[in-house]
């Protein structure tokens, strides 16, 4: 008797397992079929909102100017 009793508790764990990674895999699940649907949906999203401006190159030639500045004085001063 205390056999049958563990084989259905573990037939009635494996149920309840199964249907929790069922109800996991539904809440998981993804708006979109593929990758491609939504690459399409979020890159021009992202270009709206101005992720693909171009880099401003002349803080980097600010800075490259100000640091030669800095270390020309710095051995005019030395």
């Amino acid at each position: 008797m205390p056999r049958s009793r563990t084989l259905s508790r573990a037939e009635a764990d494996l149920s309840a397992l199964r249907a929790s990674a069922e109800r996991a895999r539904v809440a998981l699940g993804c708006l979109f079929a593929s990758s491609d649907e939504y690459e399409a949906e979020i890159i021009p999203e992202r270009r709206a909102s101005g992720a693909f401006r171009p880099h401003k190159r002349w803080r980097q030639r600010l800075r490259l100017i100000g640091l030669a500045c800095g270390l020309a004085l710095a051995f005019l001063l030395a």
